[in-house]
């Protein structure tokens, strides 16, 4: 497995190695030993799948007490996935990264605890898969618009397809505030 460091602390791109012939494909999308060896000693508690169609963008998503580490990746389709800095406190603060995940390039994103994350799905419709370090508590939940300028995400669709809480989230500057 490849595994490339980003500019944020602790966030990784990871290149599971895929095993091909003309069956298909298989690959290992998680084994504890050797994430732990790339860095990601996490004890997952739940997985997620969501499956969204092209233009859809869900994040920027953390979670204030609970905070999830996530280990993403795409099973159908195509994103471009998203982690920022959240963390007033970090000498990263307000700084992104972001990844294509496909179905093709079988890339994966650790994401640990008090980032924010969120991803825009680029194919006709994209399933996605997480694994989590810490339970979803809806009331917990927080995170930051999309489209903050001082962020400056640049996603590749300019006008994704949003839920009104996600539209509706803080900037960097007031989330700094109420920190």
């Amino acid at each position: 497995m490849n595994v490339q460091s980003t500019k944020l602390p602790g966030v990784l791109i990871l290149e599971p190695t895929v095993h091909r012939d003309e069956r298909g494909f298989f690959l290992e999308t998680y084994q504890a030993e050797r994430y732990k060896a790339c860095g990601i000693d996490a004890n997952f508690v739940q997985d997620n799948h969501s499956c969204s169609p092209r233009g859809v963008l869900r994040g920027m998503h953390a979670q204030r007490k609970h905070p999830q580490g996530k280990l993403v990746r795409v099973v159908c389709g195509e994103v471009f996935d998203v982690a920022v800095d959240i963390n007033p406190a970090s000498d990263s603060f307000g700084q992104w990264v972001g990844v294509h995940l496909t179905e093709e390039n079988q890339h994966q994103m650790w994401i640990p605890p008090s980032y924010a994350h969120g991803f825009v799905v680029l194919s006709d419709v994209a399933d996605f898969e997480y694994k989590c370090t810490d339970y979803y508590y809806p009331e917990d939940e927080y995170g930051l618009v999309w489209n903050d300028p001082q962020v400056a995400i640049d996603w590749p669709l300019p006008n994704p397809v949003l839920k009104d809480k996600d539209r509706l989230l803080p900037t960097l500057e007031e989330l700094q505030r109420q920190a």
